[in-house]
């Protein structure tokens, strides 16, 4: 039988639910036998479940604020509810769902694992993607994937202004409207590789969408480096 382990901020601050999650948690084996963690009554609060490295399974009841699951290791973290700037920032490795929408930044700077969100994001979605794979399941707004260097973005809806702008080696695949490409970003034919890696993201996000129906934007490499001779705007 599953050993949950319930953490209710109406009761406890943020610190003492990250402090528990920080040293009650090592390893492979939990120091407390819990597999699962469930934090409730979040509230908005911010910097819940940050810092995680233990491979738990952490649900969050209902709505949440800035920089939730940040910094995330090993852990898969699910939040029932909507969340605010910054979700998974910087996450290595693990998982962090989101069954409503995210505002701006989702996923910055990540690293690795998979950051997925079932409605839409925000502005810059996946800004400066380092290597982490993030799932849209809605909409994303103006300059995701700004200098995203590694890694990929599949929105399975449209696509706001700038998107791309200053894009490196990371990949961004569309499935709707795109309003325009950021600084040396294009629209390039999908390939036999491209379909299969769009749906083995899909599947493993839980979306129910058709690979074939999506677009490919990458990098055109031209602001590797600079052209003094050639006029290049920012």
């Amino acid at each position: 039988m599953e050993c949950v382990k319930q953490l209710d901020l109406a009761k406890l601050t943020v610190r003492n639910v990250n402090d528990f999650l920080h040293n009650q948690l090592s390893g492979i084996q939990h120091s407390n036998g819990f597999e699962r963690i469930e934090i409730l009554n979040p509230n908005g609060m911010h910097s819940i479940a940050v810092g995680l490295d233990a491979p738990v399974d952490v649900d969050i009841f209902g709505h949440a604020g800035y920089f939730i699951a940040g910094m995330n290791k090993q852990a898969n973290v699910v939040v029932h509810g909507n969340v605010g700037w910054s979700v998974a920032e910087n996450i290595m490795s693990g998982s962090v769902y989101v069954k409503g929408h995210a505002s701006e930044c989702v996923g910055a700077s990540a690293q690795g694992g998979l950051v997925v969100v079932e409605g839409d994001a925000s502005s810059r979605c996946g800004i400066s993607l380092k290597g982490g794979e993030i799932v849209i399941g809605g909409s994303v707004g103006h300059c995701a994937a700004f200098m995203a260097q590694a890694g990929t973005i599949v929105v399975c809806g449209d696509a706001g202004a700038y998107l791309g702008d200053s894009l490196y080696e990371a990949t961004i695949y569309v499935r709707g409207k795109i309003h325009s490409l950021g600084s040396d970003a294009q629209e390039k034919e999908m390939q036999d590789q491209d379909f299969a890696k769009v749906a083995g993201l899909l599947l493993a996000a839980n979306m129910d969408f058709d690979s074939k129906n999506f677009q490919r934007v990458v990098s055109a490499r031209t602001l590797y480096h600079w052209n003094a001779d050639e006029y290049q705007q920012y």
